[in-house]
């Protein structure tokens, strides 16, 4: 087994090892230490059927029963099938999730902190995986900005990205925002976070999941946003995961900034995602 830096910025990478090797407590002990100080954990190629997928994330925290229930595995609650691909003229998963940066579940109060994917089926040249560390985000971040949003709130929702469902169809917009704000009411986290792990200082938020800043106004608002993706989509900081069949990728969902790439025309690619929340008494 073999441990290497990714980029100087953001993950580690495991090579040459399998499901037996993850399961030895010294080893297992290194890729979580791995995850809290690198924020991202790349194993290559572990073949891992659904059972032991959920058995690795259940020695993390607790993973959690995916929310819509036709896109979980037909066994496995906890496991969100992502794929264009069909099965009985039926699409097998959600084919089109993540397409923006965002760091998972910001719009909820207390979101899981892990995410864990495994490749099932995956082309190698398109449908990448875009990181970037919301601790190197906050690093660079010009120091009149530091500045601003110390100690400042943001608002945060899933509005600009929830899916028009059937029950939605003859709804006015007005009606439809309302609804929104009703079924998934806005939440509120600081925009400058401190790593329980590491201690530094991180950038909570991002467009497409954030409504605003309190207490800015449209234009400052706006100036936020510009400035936070110029940070985020700066390519000299993004790790960009090309994909090999069985990769499976564990992040730290505050501090991971991520974007899932398009597939290209005639290509299948089917992930199994786990949200894992901490383990409580």
């Amino acid at each position: 087994m073999n441990i290497t830096e990714i980029t100087p910025f953001i993950g580690l990478e495991l090579s040459d090892a399998g499901y037996e090797d993850l399961v030895r407590p010294e080893v297992w002990e290194q890729l979580v230490q791995g995850v809290h100080e690198r924020e991202l954990v790349v194993v290559r190629g572990i073949e891992l059927t659904p059972r032991q997928q959920i058995d690795l994330a259940a020695r993390l925290g607790r993973p959690v029963p995916f929310l819509i229930s036709k896109y979980r595995h037909p066994e496995f609650e906890e496991i969100m099938i992502s794929s264009n691909e069909m099965k009985d003229d039926k699409p097998l998963g959600v084919a089109r999730v993540g397409n923006f940066w965002h760091q998972d579940s910001s719009f909820v109060a207390d979101p899981a902190p892990y995410t864990m994917l495994h490749g099932v089926n995956v082309p190698g040249s398109s449908g990448h995986t875009k990181f970037a560390n919301a601790v190197d985000v906050y690093d660079r971040m010009p120091e009149e900005w530091k500045a601003k949003l110390s100690d400042r709130i943001g608002l945060h929702t899933v509005g600009k990205r929830l899916r028009i469902r059937q029950e939605h169809v003859g709804l006015s917009v007005a009606e439809f925002k309302a609804l929104i704000d009703i079924e998934h009411p806005k939440v509120e986290h600081p925009v400058v976070c401190k790593d329980e792990y590491t201690g530094r200082e991180y950038v909570y938020g991002s467009r497409e999941y954030m409504d605003s800043v309190l207490g800015f106004d449209p234009n400052e608002n706006e100036a936020f946003f510009t400035m936070l993706d110029g940070l985020i989509h700066d390519e000299a900081h993004v790790y960009t995961h090309q994909w090999t069949p069985n990769d499976l990728v564990i992040w730290k969902t505050r501090t991971t900034y991520h974007i899932a790439t398009e597939v290209e025309p005639g290509a299948s690619r089917t992930v199994h995602r786990v949200s894992i929340e901490t383990r409580r008494p």
